[in-house]
């Protein structure tokens, strides 16, 4: 399947459509939407299931033969193959939703040969969409659309971007250990984005993710020029079992020698 700026355009559209639909939701506030617990413990919302239903149907419209994979129905029946597939979270954040900071997106990712080859993410109570894909990179906001760029590493001047609520012991190492870093709190996969806006340089990732977390932002940002890492130094890979990441790091920079700087806080306090 060919994927190029006119069908990322019309995923970016379908975005919109179920973002719209959860900002009705988000505008009854945190009092007014009731959240109920997954096997996992995570939490789900009516605009979780409304998102999930206009993206899948929408999905099936423009791409009928191909197999949609969406957290709210896990897909764990089907087995990935070298064929494309559609990799979706329909509301990445629900957490950052329900306490109303507005950090949250809706996700959608093609995946084939195991990679992401393009994506969306739009955050909806910014009014921001990223789309990233083999012909490039950009953020559209206010009817504007800007190219997307990593920047240079400046060790001096380090900005990492980590989950407000998700940090794990290495993070915490990493920015109490090195002199100069910047921390930038965000949540969803809005981290991601920041690295593909040359806003930060790195997100370090030492808990655990599912593929629908990250397979959208991952495109993004690959087509700013940065790249998904395990903590091997492998690019992230998808459709692994059950859909679970390993840790892995985001980088604008690849140059920059991030495994050297993160074995000097692998350990202690």
């Amino acid at each position: 399947m060919e994927l190029d700026l006119a069908l990322l355009d019309e995923i970016a559209k379908l975005t919109n459509e179920a973002g719209a639909a959860i900002l009705d939701i988000y505008a009854r506030g945190a009092e007014g939407v009731e959240a109920q617990r997954k096997d996992d413990g995570s939490p789900v919302t009516a605009a979780d299931r409304a998102a999930h239903g206009i993206l899948v149907s929408g999905l099936a419209r423009l791409t009928p033969r191909v197999h949609v994979v969406s957290e709210e129905d896990k897909g764990v029946s089907w087995s990935p193959d070298r064929e494309p597939w559609w990799l979706v979270d329909p509301l990445d954040g629900t957490k950052e939703f329900l306490k109303q900071t507005g950090e949250f997106t809706v996700n959608v990712a093609l995946v084939q040969d195991g990679l992401p080859v393009g994506g969306v993410v739009y955050a909806p109570a910014l009014g921001r969409t990223w789309i990233g894909g083999p012909e490039g990179g950009e953020v559209r906001e206010n009817g504007l659309t800007r190219p997307l760029g990593i920047r240079s590493v400046d060790p001096s001047r380090l900005c990492v971007v980590a989950s407000q609520d998700h940090a794990g012991p290495m993070v915490r190492r990493l920015l109490k250990r090195t002199p100069g870093v910047e921390a930038l709190s965000m949540g969803s996969s809005l981290k991601f984005c920041l690295i593909a806006e040359g806003r930060a340089d790195l997100y370090l990732r030492d808990g655990p993710t599912m593929e629908w977390d990250t397979g959208a932002a991952h495109a993004v940002l690959q087509a700013a020029g940065g790249q998904v890492f395990t903590m091997e130094g492998v690019p992230v890979t998808y459709g692994k079992h059950e859909f679970r990441n390993s840790h892995f790091v985001a980088v604008g920079d690849q140059t920059f020698p991030w495994r050297q700087l993160l074995e000097l806080h692998s350990t202690g306090e």
